[in-house]
C-alpha cells in the first residue's frame, strides 16, 4: 500500500496501516532526534513521543507531506526537550559510542580505520552539538535527513532565506571545526 492509502487506513482507525507508517519512519526520525540530543535513550523517547503524538493529531493532517509533518512534530520535541530544565550542555558522548547501535559499517576495516572513525564520529558529535539548536536543526534536516529547503522551511516554520542562512552557518562552522582535526578526515578530503 502507498503512503496516502495507509494515511486514509489510519485515520479510519486502522493501527496496522498506522504501524506500517511508524517502521517506515522511525529510523529517520530516530536518527534526527538522536543528532539533536545527542542521547540514545533520549533519542528513543522522544521517537516514540513523536509517533504517539502524531495518531493522537492524525485527524488534523489533511494533505501535504507526511514525512515533513512527522519532522515538524520531531523537531518540536526535540526543541522542548533541549529548553527543558533537566538538560545538560555537557552531555557524554561515551553512551553513543558504547551503544548497541553503533557499531562497524564494514567487516574489512581494519582496527584502525575504525578507531579513526570512531574517533571522527564523537568529534563530527560535539561538534554537531556546539551549534545553536536552530543551525543543528536546519543541517540534520538539510544535510543529513536529505530534506529540500522548502521541506526544511515547513517543518521549521521558518522561511526558505532563513532556512538557508543558519545552513549556510552551520556548515561554515561544522568546517572550521572540522579544519582542526585533518588528521581524522579521509584523504580525498584532506587534499580537497
Amino acid at each position: 500500500m502507498d503512503e496516502q492509502t495507509l494515511l486514509l487506513a489510519s485515520k479510519q482507525g486502522d493501527a496496522g496501516a498506522f504501524n506500517r507508517l511508524v517502521e517506515h519512519y522511525q529510523t529517520s526520525i530516530y536518527n534526527a532526534a538522536l543528532r539533536m540530543v545527542g542521547d540514545p535513550a533520549i533519542a528513543e523517547d522522544i521517537t516514540q513521543d513523536t509517533f504517539v503524538s502524531a495518531f493522537r493529531a492524525l485527524h488534523t493532517f489533511s494533505a501535504g507531506n507526511f514525512r515533513a509533518w512527522l519532522f515538524r512534530i520531531a523537531t518540536n520535541a526535540c526543541r522542548d526537550h533541549l529548553r527543558s530544565a533537566q538538560v545538560r550542555r555537557n552531555t557524554s558522548l561515551d553512551a553513543l559510542v558504547e551503544s548497541p547501535a553503533f557499531g562497524l559499517t564494514s567487516e574489512q576495516e581494519t582496527p584502525e580505520e575504525f578507531a579513526v572513525r570512531r574517533e571522527l564520529s564523537s568529534f563530527i558529535q560535539q561538534a554537531l552539538m556546539t551549534l545553536p539548536t536552530d543551525q543543528r536543526m536546519v543541517l540534520i534536516l538539510v544535510d543529513i535527513q536529505a530534506f529540500s529547503y522548502e521541506e526544511a522551511a515547513r517543518v521549521l516554520k521558518k522561511p526558505v532565506g532563513t532556512v538557508k542562512s543558519r545552513l549556510s552557518r552551520a556548515r561554515e562552522a561544522m568546517r572550521a571545526a572540522l579544519s582542526t582535526q585533518r588528521e581524522l578526515l579521509p584523504a580525498q578530503i584532506r587534499s580537497g
